[in-house]
């Protein structure tokens, strides 16, 4: 039974039966806690509903704030962000509400008219995701409703796990000897103090991180002397690509990028300002002169702004930590990492990349299924060194294409007898990374090298299993092959069978899961614990070049 696995209950299938008593979300913050999340931002609230799944796991999320974001500054849900939702159930509802940003605009100074340099022309357009690069759509998405669904997910879950709000972080001590509860955190709660030990403890607490002093780890970067406004706003104008993803580019007045809204009628605009000569220089910024400067950049366009329902405005910098947990380097071979830092509180960069949001997600589901897997005893606890070589890797590809972009985005436009402009053609050539798709972890005890790469060359070693649409052999269902990954933690064994028989017994897949289902060598059978589900640990799924209608059920 695909919904109720182990009985039946009534009622919303997404809501999972309450595990026991013990293990259910309770008012009181629990003296020991096998995981502590500090901060309920995107990478909290991403890890906290991986471990909401498993009773077993003692785990609480603590936030200072007074209760859950209602209007968030993050918008942009990349592909592999979408992949993720996918895999934890909600990215129906995501893609839903949000925009699908299906194409991008290039608009420059118009060439034919150079006695008139301030009016602006479309000077291109492109698809903003390329054709099989990923089955999920980038759309723009309110961070606070991504939130919502983590937190939906956490509510539904065996533990009902919520938010512990009005808890700051005072005091975070470290105990590298022996003890069961290493790490000793004191809050200040509502006047009161409260300390829990913990097993493991995650700073998912932003660019002002706690955790992170704690550990000693700081953020060190460069500062670009750039400001830009962002506002969403309710307007009316002539602008025929509103509601489409746009780059402006005028002669003299500066940048814009359009972001249309979800719903159908707020736009967002990041608006480039004055060149900075001092840190904090742009704090005396006006919102009139946003508005102002970015009706001056869309000439000869008009745009009549109703109303305002958020603005602020962000001076660019990048910053980025040496290490992601509380190790130091050199005692790697003789100690294990209990406390870990992941989103804002290990590398900061410009908003318009609109990778912020989406690889401070992407920090935390690299993490959650590793605490999960070393809690639960499925792998050693070595395995958490990978997070930080994995993921500070990342974070510093990041900070060097947000370096490029910014740049990009802030120079002037060019005189070229090329009539794409340059801008498209940096856009076009980052579109994998905006996709969030670049990501390649290095070789190491849980990645191979790249020795039978030749075998599989549509799945490169190292990168996120890219899917392709397949039709389901049991009931000729038309589904996405990245369907079958869930927030479960199990690995998976895809098997893609030759062009002949597959019932064949000298096949490759015959050989393949004869060995799988009966030799003592196999991983399956090593690792499933006795009387478990076959699939529990991994799960085997084969892949046939053959219509299912030319397959012989009763054979596979």
């Amino acid at each position: 039974m695909e919904i109720h696995l182990n009985g039946f209950h009534d009622g919303n299938p997404e809501i999972y039966p309450p595990a026991g008593e013990d293990k259910l979300y309770s008012p009181e913050m629990p003296d020991e806690l096998d995981v502590l999340i500090v901060g309920s931002g995107p990478a909290g609230l991403n890890l906290a509903a991986q471990l909401s799944q498993f009773p077993e796991i003692k785990t609480r999320i603590a936030e200072r704030k007074d209760g859950p974001m209602l209007r968030g500054q993050a918008d942009g849900v990349s592909c592999r962000s979408m992949e993720m939702f996918n895999a934890f159930g909600f990215v129906e509802k995501a893609a839903k509400e949000g925009h699908w940003v299906n194409e991008t605009c290039f608009w420059q100074p118009d060439p034919e008219n150079p006695e008139n340099p301030e009016q602006i022309v479309r000077a291109g357009r492109v698809q903003d995701v390329e054709d099989d690069l990923s089955e999920m759509p980038h759309i723009i998405l309110n961070q606070a409703r991504v939130h919502d669904f983590y937190l939906e997910v956490m509510r539904n879950s065996p533990t009902r796990l919520d938010v512990d709000y009005q808890y700051q972080l005072q005091i975070l001590e470290i105990d590298t000897g022996e003890s069961a509860y290493p790490v000793t955190a004191t809050f200040a709660h509502q006047g009161q103090t409260k300390t829990v030990r913990a097993k493991y403890v995650v700073g998912c607490d932003g660019a002002r991180s706690a955790v992170r002093t704690a550990i000693g780890r700081e953020l060190k970067g460069d500062y670009a002397y750039q400001s830009w406004g962002v506002m969403d706003i309710l307007m009316t104008t002539d602008f025929p690509d509103i509601r489409h993803k746009n780059i402006i580019k005028s002669a003299a007045a500066g940048n814009i990028l359009i972001i249309p809204r979800e719903g159908g009628h707020l736009v967002r605009l990041y608006v480039e300002l004055d060149k900075l000569s001092e840190r904090g220089g742009s704090k005396g910024v006006s919102l009139e002169h946003i508005i102002d400067t970015a009706s001056r950049i869309f000439s000869p366009y008009q745009i009549d702004v109703k109303e305002v329902a958020w603005w602020s405005v962000y001076e660019i910098g990048h910053s980025l930590t040496d290490k992601f947990d509380d190790v130091p380097a050199t005692d790697i071979n003789h100690r294990l990492p209990h406390v870990f830092i992941a989103g804002d509180a290990c590398h900061t960069h410009s908003a318009k990349a609109g990778q912020g949001m989406n690889v401070s997600m992407g920090d935390s589901f690299n993490l959650g299924w590793k605490l999960i897997s070393v809690l639960t005893g499925r792998c050693p606890p070595e395995l958490l060194h990978s997070y930080s070589a994995e993921r500070q890797a990342v974070a510093q590809d990041l900070i060097d294409f947000d370096h490029e972009w910014s740049r990009a985005m802030s120079k002037p436009p060019e005189d070229s007898d090329d009539t794409t402009p340059l801008i498209q053609k940096h856009f076009v050539a980052g579109g994998e990374f905006t996709a969030g798709l670049r990501v390649t972890y290095p070789p190491s005890s849980i990645t191979s090298s790249s020795d039978w790469q030749h075998l599989a060359t549509g799945q490169p070693v190292g990168n996120r299993f890219h899917s392709a649409p397949v039709i389901r052999l049991s009931d000729a269902r038309p589904m996405q092959l990245g369907d079958t990954i869930k927030i479960d933690t199990r690995w998976h064994i895809y098997a893609f069978a030759g062009s002949g028989d597959p019932a064949a017994t000298d096949s490759g897949i015959y050989k393949l899961c004869t060995f799988l289902a009966n030799d003592k060598n196999s991983p399956v059978l090593k690792h499933t614990p006795e009387g478990a589900d076959i699939d529990s640990v991994i799960s085997v799924y084969g892949i046939f070049q053959q219509s299912h209608q030319a397959l012989d059920f009763e054979a596979m």
